[in-house]
């Protein structure tokens, strides 16, 4: 469970990047120190930032130019990949549309999820059955993100290995009927930068994105550089800033992760205020469980906590498409 941290571990998963294909991989001592300090991350603030991910930095910093460039066009223009139902949930949406626990959130954002067919997950799935809406400009926007998506989550099941292990567990205890077909979400944000009026900042401008914790198993935040906007909560109340680390990504663990660790690991409640006056771009990508999956606590997990499962059984499915129908003003 998260406790009154003060900062963010900065961790570089390249020893375990390294050794993800070994069946020993456990024995490794690079590895294992690795798997130490994901452990302590997660107990402590449910965050962590990772260096040595492999990723380029020239990739990372053209997802968010691609991204700024898009937020720069007309409304006009951007509407033309509207958000709606009958999209499965996937477009664009105008700033103040995102709502979080009832408010609307000062920004503006593209949705996109994996692709599902018509009748892939039957009635489970009809929510989020559709393909992604991508903009006619820019015009590489969709090939480079289906790039960064590909390479975002070859990452985020490495570091899933990583902490399976560190729960005690086997390190592809998510794979199969768990994660091993994962669903994934990506989420490009503007976050308006605040006005001024004689010198003064307008409230209005103060929440990009309402506290909440994010629905699967971990998410990759890519920020801009210049920008200090991403605040988590300790359990005291106090709000800790996760200011940028260039080339590196913010980390955070979700809702089914603490289902499956029994309340080991907490997805922590974060926020995003943009007190600079300069428009921010954010792009979040989420790995979750399979689309259909069961997430209950695990066994080896339940023992770690005293014997008793703390959480109920959740389909990720229903779970999902609960959030995302009261996610949004239409």
């Amino acid at each position: 469970m998260a406790t009154d941290f003060k900062s963010i571990p900065l961790i570089d998963i390249s020893p375990l990047l390294s050794k993800c294909d070994d069946p020993r991989m456990s024995e490794d001592p690079g590895v294992a120190e690795v798997v130490r300090q994901l452990d302590q991350a997660c107990k402590v603030a449910g965050f962590f930032y990772v260096k040595g991910h492999g990723i380029p930095y020239s990739l990372i910093k053209e997802v968010r130019t691609v991204s700024h460039k898009f937020f720069g066009l007309s409304y006009e223009e951007k509407l033309k990949i509207k958000l709606t139902p009958a999209s499965g949930y996937r477009g664009y949406q105008r700033v103040f549309e995102n709502i979080t626990k009832g408010v609307p959130d000062m920004q503006e954002a593209i949705d996109c999820y994996r692709e599902i067919t018509k009748g892939m997950y039957g009635d489970l799935g009809r929510t989020m059955e559709g393909c992604n809406l991508w903009p006619r400009d820019p015009a590489n926007m969709r090939a480079l993100m289906e790039e960064y998506v590909s390479l975002c989550t070859d990452i985020s099941r490495n570091i899933m290995r990583g902490l399976a292990l560190a729960l005690g567990g086997s390190p592809n205890g998510f794979d199969g009927e768990r994660a091993g077909d994962p669903f994934w979400a990506l989420r490009i944000i503007g976050y308006p930068g605040v006005s001024t009026t004689n010198g003064h900042a307008t409230s209005e401008n103060d929440i990009g994105c309402g506290a909440h914790t994010d629905y699967g198993l971990l998410t990759l935040i890519n920020q801009d550089d210049d920008i200090t906007a991403l605040q988590i909560k300790t359990l005291s109340g106090e709000w800790i800033s996760a200011p940028p680390i260039p080339g590196a990504f913010v980390c955070n663990i979700g809702d089914m992760l603490k289902i499956w660790s029994n309340g080991l690991y907490d997805s922590t409640v974060h926020r995003v205020v943009n007190n600079s006056p300069k428009f921010r771009v954010c792009v979040a990508y989420f790995l979750e469980p399979n689309y259909d999956a069961g997430v209950e606590p695990l066994d080896f997990c339940v023992k770690r906590t005293g014997g008793k499962k703390k959480f109920e059984r959740a389909v990720y499915g229903e779970h999902l498409v609960n959030k995302v129908k009261n996610n949004f003003v239409m």
